[in-house]
């Protein structure tokens, strides 16, 4: 894996257009007013303009500074600014405001912070829970290296709908692509959440593109469905500036469609797999589509 190459041209299947609508500017303009970060803007997300548009943004907490430097992410790496105590309250206005029927919520990693962040992930619940009881929720988890346990015990009290947590690529690729983060410590954190409260959903994604094997992503796939995970999502890594690792492999739609094909025979509840998925892609809809995928289970079960 080299980085630093430059980038090579994007097939047809992964363009898409520059955002311009009334509706994306309304977004920005809210997140900057609220003075909150957004994972959409610091990790180029290529579905922004579709999902502003919408009035669909996942909100980054804590900063938009990240003590790692993984390999394959645009967030910005350095000693972060201290904690905002008013970021859980202006995140519930936020959801209030765009009128979400279901948030996802993300963060940077703050290795720097005792508890890696995991009290701010509760502070923004509780602000969702009391201000929009309706909207339900979706949190998109560091780590918390050495911190698991108790940082993840904190964050389940707290009751979120969804707990995603991104393995990004194949155990091989981790001392080059995810440095700071180990393969089954990430798994373990998954599969602690299902053994504390087995009605939070576990969501996990991928990226590919990266080097890896096909009977790699396989593996990936059991190894989430050991812990226990719902939701797989799926998309092609895009090489956010020339200094990031470089894409060795655009997969096509098709490739996409047999992963899935795939995964939903392993046993995910719901499967999310195609060049432009990201994790919180049309995450409200696949909510409520999992949901109904576990009453189902259920109710052939009984």
């Amino acid at each position: 894996m080299s980085v630093g190459e430059g980038r090579q041209r994007k097939p047809d299947w992964i363009r898409v257009k520059a955002p311009t609508s009334a509706g994306f500017a309304e977004t920005k303009k809210l997140m900057r007013r609220l003075n909150l970060a957004t994972v959409c803007e610091e990790a180029a997300c290529p579905n922004i303009g579709e999902c502003w548009t919408k009035k669909h943004a996942t909100v980054m907490i804590l900063g938009d500074t990240c003590t790692r430097a993984c390999a394959f992410c645009n967030v910005k790496t350095g000693m972060p600014r201290a904690v905002d105590p008013l970021e859980p309250q202006h995140t519930a206005d936020a959801a209030a405001e765009l009128g979400l029927e279901h948030i996802v919520i993300t963060s940077v990693d703050r290795d720097d912070l005792p508890d890696g962040g995991a009290s701010q992930f509760v502070k923004v619940i509780e602000a969702l829970r009391r201000t929009t009881p309706s909207t339900t929720i979706e949190i998109l988890t560091p780590d918390f290296r050495n911190k698991a346990q108790a940082a993840v015990e904190k964050i389940i009290e707290a009751g979120p709908d969804v707990y995603n947590h991104n393995l990004e690529t194949v155990p091989r690729l981790y001392p080059t692509i995810r440095p700071g983060a180990r393969y089954y410590a990430s798994l373990r954190l998954l599969e602690s959440v299902k053994r504390h409260d087995p009605r939070i959903f576990t969501k996990s994604g991928v990226m590919v593109g990266l080097g890896e094997e096909r009977l790699e992503v396989h593996q990936v796939m059991d190894d989430m469905r050991s812990a226990d995970i719902d939701f797989l999502t799926m998309g092609q890594y895009l090489q956010p500036t020339p200094r990031h690792a470089k894409v060795e492999e655009f997969v096509t739609p098709q490739a996409f469609n047999a992963y899935a094909a795939i995964a939903r025979a392993k046993g995910f509840l719901l499967v999310a797999a195609s060049p432009l998925t990201r994790s919180s892609y049309h995450a409200g809809d696949d909510f409520l589509k999992m949901r109904a995928a576990r009453e189902a289970q259920l109710a052939a079960a009984r």
